[in-house]
């Protein structure tokens, strides 16, 4: 008897930790999230749009904008300001020229911060303006809640508040910044050398983002740390065909530097373990055509996208299918117009939308149509 009942609590704990495991996600880090890298859906969230201190992650910005921005082979010269920047640095001299591609694999792989203000001031003549640029990529990206003082993430304030953003807002910036070829390329890079433009002063820069060798799938991120931040990271990685964002801040403080590391293992054995993929083909019979006002024909017809969407779904969620179309248009209409959507949803959040177009053009009637049509009547 006693044996029966060891072995029932045993099913018990053993039901109640699965339980915990997918329901209760257990992190070191204030504040985190846990993105689909392909729709910006939230996987899981903690605190995730309140505002903190983010550190160097800011870097990352401040790489797409010089990559988007500047010519990669041209020189920037170093700055007083630039050179008086305090640890970590490269350690640039005022008057000094480097390549600002170069520069760049010193900001991301070493997160030096004297890197990132020779190339702000590079591209936009002041950290001041900089930021303001910015700041706008920031908003159009989606990250409404972020507001940058400084190319580096050093911790500041001006008349817009103090330097800092949000989990989600980061994990936004990064899905932007992971779609472009060179930002991956330098992200992922073990180590880079290069040189002054005199050919001087050498040097050699180290990838300090531990999860490229230790986590099976990880293609790019940055770390962060001051003392008003803590730890931070954000990053993609891609596991089971799944590609996903993590960020974590404020993920505990000296010595406990490794907690940002096992926060995204947990973020990432979560996403893996609890999402996966499904292809949804909805039924867009009804949806076959549309009546025209005013038109040349009656209908115009529809195409409605009858192919598979994929859709990174929790394996608890189900998909609801909603429409938006109008009764009737007015003509013209051009072939490929936008008449309508379908959206894909799981629960109150859109996961996916596909559009509905026009398949052929439908002319205006107007005078030269009546005129026709009274000839071809009156002619039989």
């Amino acid at each position: 008897m006693k044996r029966i009942i060891s072995f029932l609590i045993g099913i018990v704990l053993l039901c109640s930790s699965i339980r915990v495991q997918a329901d209760d996600v257990k992190l070191y880090a204030k504040a985190a999230v846990l993105m689909d890298a392909e729709s910006g859906k939230i996987l899981y969230g903690k605190s995730e749009k309140k505002k903190m201190a983010n550190a160097s992650t800011t870097k990352i910005l401040t790489c797409l904008y010089i990559i988007e921005h500047c010519n990669l082979e041209e020189e920037a010269e170093v700055s007083q300001n630039a050179a008086s920047q305090p640890q970590v640095r490269l350690g640039v001299r005022k008057g000094e020229k480097y390549k600002v591609k170069d520069l760049l694999y010193g900001l991301m792989l070493e997160s030096y911060n004297d890197c990132a203000v020779v190339l702000a001031e590079h591209a936009e003549g002041s950290t001041e303006k900089f930021a303001e640029k910015i700041n706008q990529e920031a908003k159009k990206a989606g990250a409404k809640n972020t507001h940058f003082v400084t190319p580096n993430g050093l911790d500041a304030s001006d008349d817009g508040g103090s330097h800092g953003t949000t989990a989600y807002d980061l994990a936004v910036i990064m899905k932007k910044c992971i779609r472009n070829e060179k930002f991956l390329e330098i992200t992922r890079t073990g180590s880079y050398s290069f040189h002054d433009a005199s050919g001087k002063r050498s040097f050699t820069c180290t990838n300090h983002n531990s999860l490229l060798s230790s986590m099976e799938g990880a293609i790019s991120g940055k770390t962060g740390y001051t003392s008003k931040a803590g730890y931070c990271y954000v990053g993609a990685f891609e596991q089971g065909g799944t590609r996903m964002i993590a960020v974590v801040l404020a993920s505990g403080w000296p010595p406990h530097k490794s907690y940002k590391w096992t926060d995204v293992k947990v973020l990432a054995a979560y996403g893996t373990e609890h999402y996966e993929y499904r292809e949804i083909q909805p039924d867009t019979s009804a949806v076959a055509k549309i009546p025209v006002i005013g038109g040349t024909q009656s209908y115009v017809g529809l195409n409605a996208g009858k192919k598979k969407v994929k859709i990174l779904m929790k394996k608890s969620e189900e998909v609801k299918i909603k429409c938006r179309l109008p009764k009737k248009v007015e003509a013209p209409v051009k072939q490929g117009d936008v008449i309508g959507e379908i959206f894909y949803m799981a629960g109150k959040q859109c996961v996916a939308k596909t559009k509905i177009t026009a398949r052929e053009d439908v002319e205006r009637k107007d005078y030269w149509w009546y005129l026709g049509s009274a000839i071809e009547k009156y002619s039989l």
